[in-house]
């Protein structure tokens, strides 16, 4: 749920440690060059510079070459490739930077190739190579790095890249007057019924620049400089394919994914995310964020088996109004204390909420419109979401107002009956609303992995043939 605080702060304790699926390893980034078959797929800024040495007699050295590999924690780097794509259950980085994009072409196969160009860049990126096989410095003299640059000599910082799709890509964006959307893809008859509209809730002051999109791209990463040039530079690649429709930068995620991770506090000063669903929770993965062949049964949606559904949500927060207010009744909108994050019924941060006990004149010690109880999975059948947002400052606006909050993002198995009916009643009936207003929206279909032994660190593909790519399962 899109609210400032974890839709679940409710603590049932922290579930017993097991490996994470996308485990962080310390191992040098491979420094082989791109095979023939490879350099040619990359299009965009990468063929360019590749169309240049072929025609090109003139210019400097084009050996290739590679970023620093890095040293220490930051230099530490998660698989592209597996089951499910990384940037979900990966333990939070600290930064984000996160793009929808609008297709500006209507031919399947240019779509295919700029995914495939994407997965080869998104897997030499996040092992901490550059993005085409000469990099920042290197190349033909005459025609555009094939890297940007600006990460040059930074570790990988734990980058990951994760790709999603959006209902307009399947069946078009609807015109003012109702007309439907046209389908460019030949892909409507590949919709999944969970990648749905969502609907205008209660408070929400959409803004149509920041919504919608016909692909997303989330890159985080604990360098901020690391997850910008991982846009950049598909955005780049990108050119004549697709345009960025919106895009945001996060700092300070406010969820954790890991048991592994302390909880973090968002911007009102509330810790967020005690009781958020856990890498380390396989079960409750398998309930509450992966698509399982159940729900897609007809060979049509099967593609979306092992994906998940990620929700975005852009949320003002109207700071100035709650730096304003008391101590007790943030508390008692929270639900929670401000300084340990125990619920206001007693105990500590992990401690569940009795929402049944009162107190003085027999009012329940967890406010009836507060934020924990209306949040509490007991309140929805028991769905449960994994959440990854992350605060935001983007200056001010005319009146000298901070234009902060929170980037929600969060991953579920159906947002149909786990983000709608929560935010719904959250919208609604939650004291929180009073203080927050929801500017930006998007609902879009993350795909399963690129499969393990399919794809190299460098982007090649280990057999010669040609190279996977995201979404294969949906185009193929």
């Amino acid at each position: 749920m899109p609210d400032a605080v974890d839709p679940a702060t409710t603590g049932t304790g922290a579930p017993s440690p097991a490996p994470s699926e996308h485990a962080p390893s310390e191992r040098a980034p491979s420094r082989r060059a791109l095979s023939r078959r490879a350099l040619l797929g990359l299009g965009g800024a990468a063929a360019l510079g590749a169309a240049a040495a072929a025609g090109a007699g003139a210019g400097r050295a084009t050996a290739p070459a590679t970023a620093s590999p890095g040293t220490g924690a930051s230099a530490g780097t998660y698989a592209f490739t597996g089951a499910h794509q990384a940037g979900i259950v990966t333990p939070a980085q600290d930064r984000m930077h996160i793009a929808a994009f609008d297709l500006t072409t209507t031919s399947r196969d240019e779509l295919v190739a700029l995914l495939r160009t994407w997965t080869v860049m998104a897997a030499r990126l996040t092992q901490g190579l550059d993005a085409g096989p000469y990099g920042p410095a290197s190349g033909p003299y005459d025609a555009p790095p094939d890297d940007t640059g600006e990460a040059f000599g930074l570790p990988p910082a734990g980058l990951t890249i994760t790709f999603g799709f959006g209902r307009s890509l399947f069946v078009g964006t609807p015109a003012p007057d109702g007309t439907p959307g046209v389908d460019r893809f030949g892909l409507a008859d590949r919709l999944p019924a969970a990648l749905v509209e969502l609907p205008h809730f209660p408070q929400d002051v959409l803004e149509d620049a920041r919504c919608g999109g016909d692909l997303v791209v989330q890159a985080c990463a604990d360098d901020p400089q690391v997850a910008v040039h991982a846009i950049r530079n598909l955005s780049r690649a990108a050119f004549g394919t697709a345009t960025i429709r919106w895009s945001q930068l996060g700092y300070g995620r406010t969820s954790s994914t890991s048991t592994a991770q302390t909880t973090p506090r968002n911007l009102f000063g509330f810790k967020d995310g005690t009781a958020n669903v856990k890498a380390e929770e396989p079960d409750a993965l398998a309930e509450h964020v992966w698509v399982q062949p159940q729900d897609a049964p007809d060979e049509a949606t099967a593609w979306m088996t092992g994906g998940s559904y990620l929700v975005a949500r852009r949320i003002r927060m109207t700071i100035e109004t709650w730096d304003r207010t008391s101590l007790r009744e943030q508390e008692a909108v929270i639900g929670r204390t401000k300084g340990e994050g125990a619920p206001l019924s007693g105990g500590s941060e992990h401690t569940e909420p009795d929402l049944a006990l009162v107190g003085r004149g027999d009012a329940p010690l967890v406010p009836l419109d507060s934020h924990v109880r209306l949040a509490h999975p007991t309140s929805h059948g028991g769905a449960r979401m994994l959440r990854r947002g992350y605060n935001f400052t983007d200056g001010n606006d005319t009146l000298g107002r901070l234009d902060a909050g929170l980037f929600f993002v969060a991953f579920v198995r159906d947002p149909r009956t786990q983000y709608i009916p929560m935010q719904t009643v959250l919208a609604r009936d939650d004291a929180l609303s009073e203080y927050q207003r929801h500017t930006g929206s998007g609902l879009f279909a993350v795909p399963p992995g690129v499969p393990d032994g399919t794809l190299t660190a460098d982007g090649t593909s280990p057999t010669g043939e040609d190279v996977p790519y995201v979404g294969q399962t949906l185009l193929a």
